[in-house]
């Protein structure tokens, strides 16, 4: 349902929210086909994997920008800096975790999880170069 009082940034973050995760369900698709075929059930699932990194970290950063865009600029670049830092201990919190896994495949998880980012990087790039929000003043 589209809130007839969204701002244009609202608009923006949830087009950027909708097409990353369609783009990066693609991938996780094309990626567990190859991961499949390439390595089994375990190329499967490091693909999968890799991709829904990707998606949680993509929502992540979005969400973090579009909270931080409603504060001052020193707010902003708290809640900004603080998810920053919070997906990077996630990450690595994520990684420790997996680094021993045997149902890991470590090519297939890293080109997943790769091509998921580079995607979700140009979708962020895409959209935001072709928006046009308005600036009101406050």
């Amino acid at each position: 349902m589209i809130n007839p009082t969204a701002t244009g940034s609202d608009k923006l973050f949830r087009k950027v929210l909708a097409f990353s995760a369609a783009l990066i369900a693609g991938i996780a698709l094309v990626a567990g086909v190859v991961g499949f075929l390439a390595a089994g059930t375990d190329g499967l699932v490091s693909a999968l994997i890799g991709a829904s990194i990707a998606l949680i970290f993509a929502s992540l950063t979005a969400l973090s920008v579009w909270l931080g865009g409603r504060l001052p600029l020193g707010g902003f670049y708290a809640v900004v800096m603080g998810g920053w830092l919070l997906k990077v201990v996630i990450f690595l919190a994520i990684i420790a975790v997996l680094k021993n896994a045997s149902f890991i495949n470590g090519p297939v998880l890293f080109f997943a999880l790769v091509a998921s980012i580079l995607g979700s990087l140009a979708i962020d790039s895409w959209l935001f170069l072709k928006a046009r929000i308005t600036i009101e003043p406050k």
